[in-house]
């Protein structure tokens, strides 16, 4: 199976930058987009085969999820079952025969970290959702997760340290993740790379030179991570300020 995460930073702008011709050259299962920043119906996507799924934030113009699938899933859900974390888009859960397919976009916390507090309340939340669809049968979690883990994942890491996505409380819940029954795709595969990054800032030449952070994930549940061929993060995709990433396993 392959499926793909991608941050857009707004679907409609990326489908004028190749978004189809992408799709039709990866042919992927699915299909899981962030910050799509629109309402459904917005624009034709135009995606023939597949199904659509979509999470948009009440504030127009804002975040937002979908899931772009070939397979008609078991059943569809939305958000994370915690009042309070239901307004902003942010993640869309599919269930099939075999495993959950969650895609999420991750709350930033903010410059000066003004939205620490709500973040930390929502990985919580969002920790013990993906704990519950876990005791029900295994769990492929994607999307920006707006965290670098270790200063592997990131160009810079002594002048970020504290900074949003690269806070201790963010590391630190992100590590309280994995310790969950959760393993990181990537550094299962490749656990010494380096300068292997998904977002790059669109100040300073920050692409071009490949001073990066790695913030876009597949994590699995443990059972399934023996499952993973490859984790290949598509650099030379451009149309956004991230990267697609591709999960090959075998579900």
């Amino acid at each position: 199976m392959r499926l793909i995460t991608w941050n857009v930073n707004g679907l409609r702008a990326v489908l004028k930058k190749g978004f189809l011709d992408f799709c039709a050259s990866e042919q992927a299962d699915a299909y899981c987009l962030q910050e799509t920043k629109m309402q459904e119906g917005q624009a034709e996507v135009g995606l023939d085969g597949y199904r659509e799924y979509w999470n948009s934030a009440e504030k127009k113009g804002y975040s937002g999820t979908a899931i772009f699938s070939r397979e008609e899933p078991v059943s569809a859900g939305f958000d994370i079952d915690a009042k309070g974390h239901d307004t902003e888009g942010r993640s869309i859960t599919l269930e099939y025969d075999d495993f959950f397919l969650v895609n999420e976009y991750t709350p930033n916390a903010q410059d000066g970290l003004k939205r620490i507090d709500y973040r930390m309340a929502w990985e919580d939340a969002r920790r013990a959702y993906l704990r519950a669809l876990d005791a029900r049968k295994p769990v492929v979690l994607c999307g920006d997760l707006n965290v670098a883990h270790e200063e592997i994942d990131l160009k810079n890491p002594k002048s970020n340290r504290g900074n949003a996505g690269f806070s201790d409380e963010e590391r630190g819940k992100f590590g309280e993740l994995l310790s969950a029954g959760f393993t990181d795709g990537f550094r299962y595969l490749y656990p010494d790379k380096v300068g292997a990054y998904t977002w790059w800032s669109y100040r300073f030449n920050a692409r071009k030179n490949n001073a990066g952070w790695r913030i876009d994930y597949f994590l699995v549940s443990n059972r399934i991570a023996d499952r993973i061929s490859d984790v290949v993060f598509l650099s030379e995709v451009y149309g956004s300020d991230h990267c697609p990433v591709r999960l090959e396993i075998d579900l």
